[in-house]
């Protein structure tokens, strides 16, 4: 089916519709849907959409101990006096986070990558927040904070996700942290961000020494 054509439409009509078109998942006629829905709603409504984005964009950053998105510094989990700070969890994505917490199993902290290795895309370790999770490792026990036990390698079971991780077992190979994998309930090729909740909880549970 070919695409509407927006000759038709004011300027601004069709900067919004294109704006729309750059969001991930939205062809050109959801665009249109939306930039009809905003003119049809009320002012209100259409200017309360314009105010979150702008607030998210100036008040959202990431927590300076585990990089999970935050408005406040350390973020809720980081400061929560109840989690075990000797384990951290760590995953890709901010995403990958909330879906591991929203098992309700899990009572460590975690750190995030912001990506994975990509070799093939020039995606270094200094690409990522790689040395930052070292050097928190290496600094606990010496009275600046808890000592880990374990590090969960909680990265995607896909070829750039387990490239991650073995990386990161290297890496932590001279430590005395126990480093364990989240167990196979994970089919190969998924994303934690689709996987349901009892699908982690049983991945979380049942994890596995690296």
């Amino acid at each position: 089916m070919a695409s509407p054509s927006t000759d038709a439409y004011t300027a601004c009509v069709r900067r919004l519709m294109d704006l729309f078109g750059k969001l991930p998942g939205v062809g050109s006629r959801s665009a249109e849907r939306m930039v009809f829905h905003l003119l049809k709603s009320d002012p209100q409504e259409a200017f309360a959409l314009a105010d979150a984005i702008r607030d998210v964009k100036e008040q959202v950053r990431h927590c300076s101990i585990c990089f999970h998105l935050t408005e406040t510094d350390p973020c809720s989990i980081c400061s929560d006096a109840g989690r075990d700070r000797g384990i951290i969890c760590v995953v890709e994505q901010p995403r990958d986070l909330m879906q591991l917490e929203a098992t309700g199993v899990y009572k460590g902290v975690y750190h995030v990558l912001l990506g994975h290795l990509a070799p093939l895309d020039g995606i270094g370790p200094e690409n990522l927040t790689t040395n930052a999770l070292l050097k928190r490792i290496s600094q606990a026990g010496t009275g600046i904070a808890v000592p880990v036990r374990e590090v969960i390698l909680a990265t995607n079971p896909t070829m750039d996700g387990d490239g991650t991780a073995v990386y990161l077992q290297q890496c932590l190979a001279a430590t005395d942290v126990t480093v364990t994998r989240l167990a196979r309930g994970l089919p190969s090729g998924a994303q934690i961000e689709y996987s349901n909740r009892a699908i982690l909880s049983d991945a979380l549970i049942g994890r596995t020494k690296a």
